[in-house]
């Protein structure tokens, strides 16, 4: 146990610093069970986290809550996994790479850390400036890794891959420049986004 939490934490630590090195050696073996784990893992550290700011933020917690936030999300997640591997397999068509599904799945689950970093950094948010910066920067990270996932993982060509990243982020920028933003930023800081509106 003690050797797959280092190893997670190995992971969390080579995607972010040496992005381009890490998924260049995600390889088929064969072996899915991983990172269905690693998912289910990062899911209930979100659920978890979801329970916990809940309740300093003076919220009733039910059975029900608990029952979702740490059976339901981390089963989510899992799924989540395989809905965006045939997202990413579509990317990796349009853009010629790899047309493998289980580098895509194992590429996707290496960087689900990101969702209950994503929480933390979300709940930071205090007021409309502070959640308009984190929300950016949270965006920008996942775009970055979807472009680090499609060319060094999948072997995507790096000029396609651009032009794919690029028009995601210009859908990104319409959504924060419209109303829609409001939408999307109740779903990571509703108080937060409440001063936004003020």
């Amino acid at each position: 146990m003690h050797y797959k939490t280092r190893k997670l934490l190995n992971n969390v630590r080579d995607a972010i610093i040496n992005p381009k090195s890490f998924f260049k050696k995600i390889v088929a073996d064969g072996d899915l069970e991983e990172s269905m784990l690693q998912a289910f893992i990062y899911g209930l550290i979100g659920g978890g986290l979801v329970l916990f700011f809940r309740l300093i933020g003076g919220a009733t917690i039910t059975i029900g809550t608990v029952f979702a936030s740490l059976i339901i999300v981390p089963v989510l997640a899992v799924a989540l996994l395989f809905v965006m591997g045939g997202l990413l397999m579509l990317i990796s068509e349009i853009t010629g790479g790899e047309r493998d599904w289980e580098i895509a799945i194992k590429g996707l689950a290496s960087v689900f850390f990101m969702y209950p970093v994503i929480l933390v950094l979300n709940a930071l948010a205090f007021n409309c400036w502070s959640l308009w910066i984190i929300s950016l920067f949270v965006d920008t990270w996942v775009l970055y890794m979807l472009y680090c996932i499609s060319v060094y993982c999948m072997h995507g060509q790096k000029f396609n891959v651009m032009i794919v990243i690029g028009i995601l982020a210009v859908f990104m920028l319409t959504v924060y420049v419209t109303d829609y933003r409001i939408g999307w930023f109740m779903l990571k800081n509703a108080s937060a986004t409440l001063a936004c509106l003020l």
